[in-house]
Formats: structure tokens, sequence, C-alpha cells
């Protein structure tokens, strides 16, 4: 399986080591990484996706980032729109797009914590939607 990674460089003390783990996972899980695509923040990230799902040899792609609270409630209208167009994507394109983006309401400390799980799952749920779009399309 070829995937992409696109990965947000804001909060990059966080981002830069999901990255790392999430190219150790596809590693193990055999899978090859054609595209590793930085985007300034998760909100950036759907016009590269959406480029990135035209390309006939990416069969899926993953997506890391970090939404960290501040004073606003900007991390939430940053996750929720990101979330909703990386959503349509992922539909009209007919090829998994996981969410490897932790937040919204999410602390610093809490993002350190959710590096390996976040990015693995990441991964993870990039192959089983991919190998189950295949399943139901035979």
């Amino acid at each position: 399986m070829n995937i992409a990674v696109v990965v947000s460089e804001f909060n990059k003390e966080v981002t830069s080591r999901m990255l790392s783990v999430a190219q150790e996972k596809a590693n193990l899980m055999k899978l090859k990484i054609i595209y590793t695509c930085k985007v300034p923040g998760a909100f950036d990230m759907p016009i590269i996706v959406d480029a990135l799902l035209k390309k006939k040899d990416v069969d899926g792609i993953v997506t890391l980032g970090a939404i960290i609270k501040g004073q606003t409630k900007h991390d939430e209208v940053i996750s929720h729109s990101t979330a909703k167009s990386l959503i349509d994507l992922s539909i009209k394109y007919q090829k998994p797009v996981s969410f490897g983006i932790s937040g919204p309401g999410m602390q610093e400390r809490h993002a350190y914590a959710r590096i390996r799980p976040v990015a693995e799952r990441a991964v993870e749920a990039v192959v089983k939607i991919f190998e189950e779009l295949q399943r139901i399309q035979k």
C-alpha cells in the first residue's frame, strides 16, 4: 500500500515526533510512504490532501497535527473545519484519509502524551479503511 503523510508544522515539537512515530509504524506495517508533505497548520491540510488524493499512486493519506487550546475557541474552529474538510475529501475520492490530529481543548502536556497513540492509530486506520474498501468494492 502506498500512502502519503501530511503533517502540520504548527506545534512542530509535537508534530515532528508524530511524523517519526508514523514513519516507524508504516515501516513495521510494510507500507510505502511515497509523499511526505508539510503544511503550516492543520487548517492548511485539505488543499494538499485534495491534490494527493488525485494521484493514482496514492492509496490513502495519514494526517498529523496537534491543535492546542489557547485563550479563545480558535482551536475548536480549526479542528471542526479541518475534520469536516478531510471527511468530505475522503468521501469524494473514495480513498481513506485518517485523522491523526490531536485536540481541540488540549493543553500542551496532553499533546506530548498523545504523540505515539495518535500517530500509530492514524497509520493503522488508513490501512483498515483501505482494506475494507477493497473488500466491499469487489
